[in-house]
């Protein structure tokens, strides 16, 4: 059990390192991702090496690095992750095998990711309702510009919504998706507003780092540098500052916290209800 606290211990600290890093620059330094496999991998083969048990918990942290390693990935060039949000997620993955049994290891995967998705909603819906109340003014003008932007795609969902509700005399389901629909249209405007107001900013391009997200594509010449996933590197970052001395780039929101939320909300399951994790994990093996 020491080495599990260890790991827990060593991973809380780097993830609330990355935290703090986040939320004052939006971005996660390679290294910090970096440094807490090293540690943890360096840690569990010394472990193994003097341990009567052999190298399973080194082999474990091995797989646990791989499948995270996918995992990251995947969702890195779904465009679900940022590139520091997927290194901090395959830097997990040598420090949450707890087990040197594979099955064991198996659930504590699915518990997490389980918390992860359910902590990254919530914070994600809490920030879409903290920005408009942080800047109404600036809200109220861009959602205004948004609606009168997206007035065709509004009025076709608020269409389409009502022959759901006509529909709905003849089965209740159809009544319930209309209201749905009603609401994802002003939902969509909603996110539009946030999405290209409330976490667009402007900045000197001396402030520029690599892996900004630019507000729209530039053109330079015969050259475009496109506002991609992928952000800025340093030799379009050079071009730009040659011509423009200010430029608008996207801001996302700081996400590393929901890692700190999901690992602390694991390890209070771990050591003090993991049964209740294992019962859920059933009922969602059901479905």
């Amino acid at each position: 059990m020491s080495e599990v606290i260890f790991l827990s211990m060593l991973a809380l600290i780097w993830i609330a390192f990355a935290s703090i890093h986040d939320i004052r620059t939006r971005t996660v330094p390679n290294w910090i991702s970096f440094s807490l496999v090293i540690f943890a991998m360096g840690f569990r083969f010394f472990y193994s090496l003097f341990n009567e048990s052999g190298f399973a918990f080194f082999y474990q942290g091995v797989i646990g690095l791989g499948i995270f390693s996918l995992t990251g990935l995947l969702l890195y060039y779904g465009h679900m992750f940022s590139a520091g949000d997927a290194k901090l997620m395959i830097s997990l993955g040598a420090v949450l095998p707890f087990s040197i049994n594979l099955i064991t290891n198996l659930k504590i995967f699915s518990a997490f990711l389980f918390l992860f998705l359910i902590s990254g909603a919530l914070y994600g819906l809490g920030w879409s309702f903290f920005l408009p109340l942080k800047n109404p003014k600036i809200f109220k003008k861009s959602f205004s510009m948004e609606f009168k932007r997206n007035i065709k795609v509004f009025y076709l969902m608020i269409f389409v919504s009502i022959l759901f509700v006509l529909a709905g005399f003849f089965e209740i389901i159809f009544f319930y998706l209309g209201l749905l629909t009603f609401a994802f249209a002003y939902l969509y405007v909603f996110a539009k507003t946030i999405d290209n107001h409330l976490l667009v900013k402007e900045i000197s391009t001396r402030e520029l780092e690599e892996g900004d997200w630019i507000y729209r594509d530039l053109k330079e010449g015969k050259q475009t540098i496109k506002a991609s996933w992928d952000g800025l590197n340093s030799r379009e970052i050079k071009i730009i500052q040659k011509k423009y001395k200010k430029i608008k780039i996207r801001e996302g929101i700081p996400f590393v916290p929901v890692f700190l939320i999901s690992f602390l909300l694991l390890l209070y399951f771990y050591f003090w209800n993991f049964q209740l994790v294992e019962n859920l994990l059933r009922v969602l093996d059901k479905f």
